[in-house]
């Protein structure tokens, strides 16, 4: 069978990273059972229970060799994933055969294996999540100081700089940084609780020695990196995890459409632009079009991000007592499908930030269009300082200005305001004064100094703490 006549993801065929891939497939996860079949082995024995160094040793051995057609062949006759690796693993270990999942159930290898992966997966997320930050602060410092064209409604406004918006979508991504740090310190393991959570056959074990069943999370734990497991569980961990994880998720996802929405925007004025590879297509019919694909396949698959946390919130919800089945199918599409999801938006972030285009001769075009409406409250000032009458003078520049907005939309030429405000005697200026008054720099308020203080008090100690974490450059596929 050929990959041509099947469906195949397209999270891992166009989007998502080796890296990330790895994470969720059959490997990482059929190879961290087996570390954890070792570590239940090992803590039992630790335990006092009769199982040799022999048995480990041989375990561990074959934990990386899956052999994958054993288990298949088993499941196909059992219906069971976890006994059929069982079985393959005892195929390998004929003299570990008897000791491995000793006491444990189905969920100690598919649990604590989710949750293992997921940590690891945030993990991957934050890497990448701090390189978009070390980016975007590239640019905002870069262009800290160039005037631009601020909207409010996407109607022109005050301005601001280009480097200052940059800090809007930081500031955003930066909240995510502290969901995502908060949620990774949270992340427990399940440990070996049984069948309802109440460690009953490892009790019967340990022939009734409760100290040594307390003594068994925690020595798992250790051995497979965690520095706890949860408390009090049924079969499974509480599905409120999955929530908070996919819910981190969707809030970078939130983050990153605002951005891409602001440079789709940007770019359909000419001022601000995504990277165009030298061969790129931008329409099969229209040639000459550079369409922001990139900006766009990141709303796109953020949308998808933030509908999919809905699931693990249904789920969580509507788990019965000690534990219900129904989560099993959901979990396997929508957890996996979250982060490959993420994954890819995070890449598509870093390549379009890291080749962001301005077009400064362009924005100052714009800027300078709409300028002298801005610049009328500091016009009506300096008259009044001069004695005129600050409510005449109100009501006058209004005027002008909607005489000036109706030349501008309706016959289609340029904005004269200045001229007429010149001509008018109570505002005791010439045009070239009030045309000396037209820097753009002097309308931009503190966004420079902004820009300036927000880089250094806050994203740079965030930088400097991960910095081991920067240096990702993104690939993308398609």
């Amino acid at each position: 069978m050929s990959n041509t006549d099947r469906y195949v993801s397209p999270l891992s065929e166009r989007y998502a990273s080796k890296e990330m891939q790895y994470l969720f497939s059959p490997d990482k996860k059929f190879r961290t059972w087996r570390r954890l079949w070792i570590a239940l082995a090992e803590t039992e024995k630790e335990l006092g229970l009769p199982i040799t160094d022999e048995q480990i040793e041989e375990m561990k051995a074959h934990a990386d060799d899956i052999n994958y057609d054993v288990a298949k062949a088993r499941e196909k006759e059992v219906r069971h994933d976890v006994m059929s690796h069982v079985y393959a693993y005892g195929v390998q270990c004929p003299k570990a055969k008897g000791i491995i999942h000793l006491g444990a159930t189905s969920c100690y290898v598919g649990d604590n294996t989710d949750l293992i992966i997921m940590t690891e997966a945030l993990k991957l997320v934050k890497k990448k999540l701090v390189n978009v930050l070390s980016e975007l602060s590239s640019f905002a410092d870069r262009y800290k100081d160039l005037p631009t064209l601020a909207f409010t409604h996407f109607q022109p406004a005050q301005p601001t700089t280009v480097g200052k918006r940059a800090t809007l979508w930081m500031q955003e991504f930066y909240m995510d940084l502290e969901d995502l740090d908060y949620v990774i310190s949270t992340m427990k393991l399940l440990g070996s609780k049984g069948t309802t959570g109440t460690q009953a056959s490892f009790l019967e074990l340990f022939d009734g020695d409760m100290d040594k069943v307390n003594a068994l999370d925690p020595m798992i734990a250790e051995k497979m990196g965690f520095s706890s497991c949860y408390p009090v569980s049924g079969q499974t961990y509480s599905r409120k995890v999955d929530t908070r994880v996919l819910n981190v998720l969707a809030g970078i996802a939130a983050s990153a459409t605002k951005m891409s929405n602001d440079i789709r925007l940007l770019q359909h004025l000419k001022e601000v632009e995504e990277p165009f590879e030298k061969s790129q297509i931008g329409s099969s019919a229209m040639a000459y079009k550079r369409n922001p694909m990139r900006s766009e396949r990141i709303a796109s698959l953020s949308r998808y991000v933030i509908t999919d946390a809905l699931n693990p919130a249904i789920t969580s919800a509507t788990q019965w007592f000690e534990r219900t089945l129904d989560d099993s199918a959901n979990k396997r599409l929508s957890i996996p499908e979250g982060f490959l999801a993420i994954d890819g938006i995070l890449d598509l972030c870093l390549n379009v930030v890291d080749g962001l285009v301005v077009y400064p001769k362009v924005i100052r075009k714009h800027l300078m269009s709409e300028l002298p409406f801005m610049a009328t409250e500091n016009i009506m000032m300096d008259a009044v300082k001069k004695g005129g009458d600050r409510q005449e003078l109100h009501e006058r520049i209004r005027e002008l200005s909607m005489e000036a907005g109706k030349r501008v939309k309706e016959e289609g030429l340029d904005n004269n305001l200045l001229s007429l405000i010149a001509q008018e005697p109570m505002f005791m200026t010439s045009e070239e004064e009030l045309e000396a008054t037209m820097d753009p720099a002097r309308y931009v308020g503190c966004a420079p100094r902004q820009v300036e203080r927000f880089l250094k008090d806050v994203i740079g100690p965030v930088l400097e703490e991960n910095k081991e974490l920067l240096g990702v450059k993104a690939e993308i596929n398609v």
